[in-house]
């Protein structure tokens, strides 16, 4: 484990020359909160090597030299949010192993599926959902962590030769761009995060319920280092806020595992939210109605579909790579303003 100073020093010394790395994290969102990068996996040639960002180490001369090169990923997206969250990482060059082999249309793409039909080698799954956030590591934590990028690079180089004898390798290098470009967006400061799943239905006295519901959750959650759910579920959040917006009594729907100080401090938070004077109370969200397409634009659906589907069918691949059915619905209202967002390989095949 490379946790000193001096350890991190000889690595960056190995990277210098390196002409590949491979790439992974580890990260304990389903342990703490809010989430943090415990573990990054690092392989080149000759060496797995695991790097603990939890100890007291300075690792802006890591990130420096990692952008220097294309690094290795399997399935970067969670990976490439992570790094920028957590250390405003964002790498230059990337190649996801599971997305060449998607765009080869396998079917099969997790790491393991593809180490065992590409490599012949049958990797141990079972640390999935460890606590890496634990020190010391166990053995096996350890194997399997640099399981995770010890065989990127041979996968790669088999995947890498297949695309390019496909004529896909400009493809699966859009893609990777387009990757790196979407990771590298936070998300806005003031989105409404309080507005989960089931608010749509509510008004807005309990809509400024459930914001303060949301808030205290966070805070709890942020105190115990436990995900949000671990407090109280979304469901029950929505629900909560519904019935105190009502004559329902409310307080039949608390879950016995709450502690009474944590009850207590719930009960304040409905307080609140009743409190909140109307013209403050959060905006009901605008259910937008989508106008009818018109006969052209069915038209130009169901030939973009099929031109899709077409070209899915003869190159093996699923059709949703080239476009979704809802990119398809916006081309087909206005395909110069929509074709724009489109990589140049999936606009070639739909035109």
């Amino acid at each position: 484990m490379i946790d000193t100073d001096k350890k991190l020093a000889e690595l960056l010394a190995q990277l210098r020359g390196t002409p590949w790395v491979a790439l992974d994290t580890e990260a304990d969102s389903l342990h703490a909160y809010p989430e943090k990068l415990c573990l990054l996996q690092v392989s080149l040639p000759g060496a797995d090597e695991l790097v603990d960002p939890l100890a007291r180490l300075d690792l802006s001369p890591l990130w420096n030299e990692l952008r220097k090169h294309e690094l290795i990923f399997h399935a970067a997206d969670y990976d490439l949010r992570l790094l920028r969250k957590n250390h405003n990482f964002v790498p230059d060059r990337i190649f996801d192993t599971m997305l060449a082999a998607r765009l080869l249309g396998e079917k099969e793409f997790g790491l393991t599926n593809l180490v065992s039909n590409f490599l012949g080698v049958q990797l141990d799954k079972g640390s999935q959902k460890a606590d890496w956030a634990q020190r010391p590591l166990t053995e096996r934590m350890e194997n399997y962590a640099r399981n995770d990028t010890r065989y990127l690079k041979p996968l790669s180089d088999l995947l890498r030769k297949r695309l390019e004898e496909t004529g896909r390798l400009t493809w699966h290098q859009q893609s990777c761009a387009r990757l790196i470009e979407d990771c590298a967006e936070l998300p806005s400061a003031d989105i409404e995060s309080w507005r989960i799943k089931g608010s749509s239905r509510l008004g807005r006295m309990p809509l400024a319920v459930l914001r303060e519901l949301w808030r205290w959750r966070e805070k709890e959650a942020i105190a115990a280092n436990k995900p949000p759910y671990f407090i109280l579920s979304h469901e029950v959040l929505v629900e909560i806020a519904a019935a105190a917006g009502s004559t329902r009594n409310w307080l039949e729907l608390l879950p016995r595992h709450l502690s009474p100080r944590r009850s207590a401090e719930l009960e304040h938070a409905v307080e609140r939210g009743l409190q909140v004077a109307h013209n403050e109370q959060p905006q009901m969200v605008a259910h937008v109605i989508t106008p009818r397409p018109t006969e052209t634009e069915k038209r130009r659906f169901l030939e973009l579909s099929k031109r899709r589907d077409d070209a899915a069918q003869k190159l093996g691949i699923d059709p949703t790579l080239i476009a979704s059915r809802a990119t398809l619905g916006l081309l087909s209202q206005n395909w110069e303003h929509f074709s724009k967002e489109l990589m140049g390989w999936q606009r070639e095949l739909l035109s």
